[in-house]
């Protein structure tokens, strides 16, 4: 596995300047970024595959363990706060569990069982879908979740940084990111795991930019549950109704924060035709603005 290799270059690491030093780290990073690109039609693919099965009410389903799990756990995490994903429609199968995000758990990955049966226990189904990251592709623990999801009818995605990883053979679709040797062999925290993040960041974005949570660039369905994020809740009112500061804070109040409710409000709808329209548009702020555009013609 390329990820466990010495790279010759960087032998003498430990007796470089700390400039040389942070500049070939940094060309790493680099070279992490550029490793995605060749993966793009997968991660198309993932996405185009995931967006029905989620509408029909799946959840999404993050594996790993170590720093791809933490890494996965991240990206998941995430998705409440941006872009309203219910907490119920999530889940996180860590080796060693959710303690292990802060502290490891060693042994924990080497269990294939282990992972088969974290995935028996969230009860999983054919509008679910899984995504397994894994650097090396060979971790027992995220290879025996994504069987047992796979034989559950589940939608398998997996992601691994090294050809022909094992973790691929369960996967409907395979994201192979070939971010080769590291600067410190085997740490997997630097190139793969930035790779990893880009692909999870491109996946969970489009996906939820497809499931009709952002509008005009703008992140609709985020929760105003802080003083910062209602600033942000007014400014996206304001910059989509074309109306007053004041106005849009109104709007954004009577809405109880919901940014899409308050959008309609602010176009001239009544608050329960409002949450009507929505909820006949799955949500899609852009599908119910037309609606409303073809009745006023």
């Amino acid at each position: 596995m390329l990820t466990e290799h010495i790279n010759p270059r960087f032998v003498d690491l430990d007796s470089w300047s700390t400039s040389d030093m942070i500049e070939a780290m940094y060309d790493g990073q680099l070279t992490a970024c550029a490793a995605v690109r060749p993966a793009l039609p997968a991660i198309n693919a993932a996405v185009d595959d995931a967006v029905p099965a989620l509408k029909c009410g799946g959840r999404l389903v993050y594996v790993g363990a170590g720093t791809s799990g933490r890494i996965a756990i991240q990206d998941g995490a995430e998705l409440g706060p941006t872009y309203d994903w219910p907490s119920d429609r999530i889940v996180f199968v860590m080796a060693g569990g959710l303690q292990a995000v802060l502290e490891s758990v060693e042994g924990a990955e080497d269990d294939e069982t282990k992972g088969a049966e974290a995935i028996a226990n969230a009860e999983l189904n054919e509008n679910d879908v899984v995504i397994a990251v894994a650097a090396s592709g060979t971790t027992p623990f995220t290879i025996g979740a994504l069987r047992s999801a796979r034989a559950r009818g589940a939608l398998c995605i997996a992601v691994a940084n090294n050809r022909g990883a094992r973790l691929f053979e369960p996967a409907h679709h395979r994201i192979l990111i070939e971010t080769g040797t590291e600067v410190l062999a085997g740490s997997t925290r630097m190139q793969a795991g930035t790779a990893q993040k880009i692909v999870l960041n491109l996946f969970s974005t489009a996906v939820m930019v497809k499931l009709g949570r952002v509008y005009r660039g703008l992140m609709v369905s985020m929760r105003a549950s802080n003083a910062k994020l209602l600033r942000r809740a007014e400014v996206i009112v304001r910059q989509i109704v074309g109306c007053a500061e004041n106005d849009a804070a109104k709007f954004v109040e009577h809405a109880e924060g919901d940014v899409k409710v308050a959008v309609l409000l602010g176009l001239g709808w009544e608050q329960a035709d409002a949450r009507e329209a929505l909820l006949k548009h799955e949500g899609n702020l852009r599908a119910a603005i037309d609606e409303l555009a073809h009745d006023r013609r």
